[in-house]
C-alpha cells in the first residue's frame, strides 16, 4: 500500500465508493482546485474532517460535471467517489498550490462486494416499501449503503467495519428501516381525515 501525495478538500462529510456528490465552491482555493480537476482530470480527496474520524478517513473524488458557474466565480459541480483512503499527513498546501494536499493511502479492499441472496432480498423488500421500482439489477454493499442514505456516524461505523461485518451492519439497518416503513403504513389505515 503506497502512499500518494493527493490534493485535498477537508469536509465534514464522508461519501461512499459509487455516490455523487453536490458541492459549492466559494472559497478561492477550491476554485483553484476545481480549475485544475478540470484541467487535468485530476482526482482529490475528501477528507472526513470530523472528531470522530480516528482511523483518518477520507473519499477520492473525481469531477463528474460543473452544474452551474455564478459570476463570481462560484460553482456548483458534482463529484463521484471512487474509493476511500486513510491520510497519514495532511499539508497546509498541495505542491505550490493554495489548497490543501495530505498524503494518503488507498486500502486494497474490493468496493464491489455482492451481497448474499438474503441481504439482495431483504433490500428489494425495502426499496418497494419505499415505492421506488425502477433500479439496477445488480447491487453492491456500498451502493445499498447509499440507498439507505446513512447519516454520516453510521457511514463511519460502515466503513471502519471489518469486510466480513458490513453485511451484517447493512441487514441490521435494512431490517429497522423496513419495521419503520411497515408501521408508517399501517399508520395510514388508522387516522382517518375528516
Amino acid at each position: 500500500m503506497a502512499s500518494a501525495l493527493t490534493p485535498m478538500f477537508p469536509l465534514a462529510i464522508l461519501p461512499l465508493p459509487g455516490e455523487l456528490v453536490p458541492l459549492h465552491i466559494f472559497e478561492p482555493r477550491y476554485k483553484q482546485l476545481l480549475q485544475d480537476a478540470e484541467t487535468n482530470d485530476i482526482t482529490f480527496g475528501i477528507y472526513f474532517s470530523h472528531e470522530m474520524n480516528l482511523y483518518k478517513l477520507g473519499s477520492l473524488m473525481k469531477l463528474e460535471s460543473v452544474i452551474k458557474r455564478y459570476p463570481g466565480g462560484e460553482s456548483d459541480i458534482i463529484v463521484k467517489c471512487n474509493g476511500i483512503f486513510t491520510m497519514e499527513k495532511l499539508y497546509r498546501t498541495f505542491k505550490n498550490k493554495d489548497y490543501p494536499g495530505g498524503d494518503v493511502n488507498m486500502p486494497e479492499s474490493d468496493v464491489s462486494v455482492v451481497p448474499s441472496p438474503s441481504l439482495f432480498d431483504l433490500f428489494g423488500e425495502y426499496m418497494a416499501l419505499r415505492n421506488i421500482t425502477r433500479h439496477v439489477v445488480g447491487f453492491d454493499l456500498f451502493q445499498i449503503a447509499i440507498e439507505l442514505g446513512l447519516d454520516v456516524s453510521d457511514r463511519y461505523k460502515f466503513l471502519v467495519s471489518p469486510d466480513n461485518k458490513k453485511e451484517k451492519f447493512l441487514q441490521t439497518r435494512l431490517v429497522f428501516q423496513c419495521h419503520v416503513l411497515k408501521q408508517e403504513e399501517k399508520s395510514k389505515d388508522v387516522f382517518h381525515l375528516n
